[in-house]
């Protein structure tokens, strides 16, 4: 009896270890609200810009986690509209090294370290809008060390998550990398160059003739209560894009600089001159209220300032689709921006932000200049 109370004793022992050893499965629930209005006053009304109120952005979604295992999904719910956002996987090898695939932003440039409604100045550069891409499906591998950051990804062009491949035909696939080092990477005290770069086939177009022999770049004005393009650029008999973007960022107490620069070449085809595009942002950071700045490690950037903080930015931005040589004429624009930001706790940011755009050499269209006041509420859980 003794020996079967001690093998039942060993056995209920060895199902304890193994109940500890077992991984956790954690799930959490995630959503984000903006709520925008924005007073709009442009030169001319050819761009059909036009003041008001919107909720350009609503999403819910999970995270989750099981030992080395984590992953994402998350829906986008703006103007009626359901569409997928983040939707991955990732596995971590360790505390710096990890492989992520499936339907996000990979890492390219400054950018990339924040989501679309974290901007510091409300809006992206439109630059970065041009000549950087959105979500695409692909494999990312991050390595995430104290002073170097180094990732590398596989993608499909972005159609890939619109159309099946019976539409869209054989699909464009492209590589890109990002490469940042960092001496300085505490509170109070950041510095930190990088440069990425990538290459990229023709992208998808339903019309059969340009079906993957074209590049169309495009940005809107800045606002999202109107979304209207503000330069366009269709690059036709199109081969490969070719790209890279030098970034720097410098940050001292309260105050922070970030400036990236962007150039994209298009090769051709039937003996056609390349496009060459173009654009570069400064972005000038200052805490009204707050002791300092503080890094983002993971995505390479600054983290979101503490709640109770107050913020001042202000942004110059150019970006130029238009090229001579190549007979393209999408357009030069110049983006002044001044945004205030306030974090009243870690699930609230009131943004308001007062911007001029100014745009020329657009074919087909006039010369305009737009000037922006608007404001956002949002809400993040």
């Amino acid at each position: 009896m003794k020996k079967l109370l001690i093998i039942f004793a060993l056995g209920l022992t060895c199902v304890s270890a193994n109940a500890q050893d077992e991984p956790k499965f954690t799930a959490k629930p995630s959503g984000r609200i903006l709520m925008d209005a924005a007073y709009i006053n442009p030169q001319h009304q050819e761009d059909d810009l036009k003041s008001g109120v919107g909720i350009p952005d609503m999403r819910v979604g999970v995270g989750f986690s099981y030992g080395q295992w984590k992953g994402k999904v998350d829906m986008g719910y703006a103007y009626g509209k359901v569409n997928l956002k983040d939707v991955w996987l990732q596995y971590n090898f360790d505390k710096k090294n990890f492989l992520r695939g499936g339907y996000f932003i990979h890492q390219y440039g400054f950018q990339s370290s924040t989501s679309s409604s974290f901007k510091e100045t409300m809006e992206e550069p439109q630059s970065n809008a041009v000549f950087n891409n959105d979500r695409m499906i692909g494999l990312m591998y991050e390595y995430d060390g104290d002073k170097f950051l180094g990732t590398g990804s596989v993608v499909v062009e972005t159609d890939a998550m619109k159309n099946t491949t019976d539409q869209t035909g054989n699909q464009a696939i492209g590589a890109m990398t990002r490469l940042l080092y960092r001496p300085y990477a505490e509170r109070g005290k950041m510095f930190q160059v990088g440069i990425s770069a990538g290459i990229e086939g023709a992208r998808y177009s339903s019309n059969d003739e340009l079906n993957h022999k074209q590049f169309t770049l495009s940005t809107r004005w800045p606002t999202r209560v109107a979304k209207v393009n503000s330069q366009q650029a269709v690059v036709t008999d199109a081969k490969t894009m070719y790209k890279f973007s030098p970034e720097v960022m410098y940050s001292q107490g309260r105050l922070a600089v970030i400036g990236q620069y962007f150039w994209n070449q298009i090769t051709r085809d039937n003996d056609l001159h390349s496009f060459t595009g173009s654009g570069a942002y400064v972005t000038l950071r200052g805490l009204l209220k707050g002791r300092s700045y503080a890094p983002n490690m993971g995505d390479g950037g600054i983290a979101t300032p503490d709640p109770g903080n107050m913020e001042l930015c202000l942004q110059y931005n150019y970006t130029a689709l238009s090229d001579a040589k190549a007979g393209i004429h999408g357009g030069y624009l110049n983006d002044w921006a001044l945004c205030f930001n306030y974090y009243p706790n870690k699930y609230m940011i009131w943004r308001v932000r007062a911007s001029y755009t100014k745009v020329t050499n657009r074919s087909g269209f006039e010369d305009n200049e737009v000037s922006i006041l608007e404001t956002r509420l949002q809400v993040k859980f």
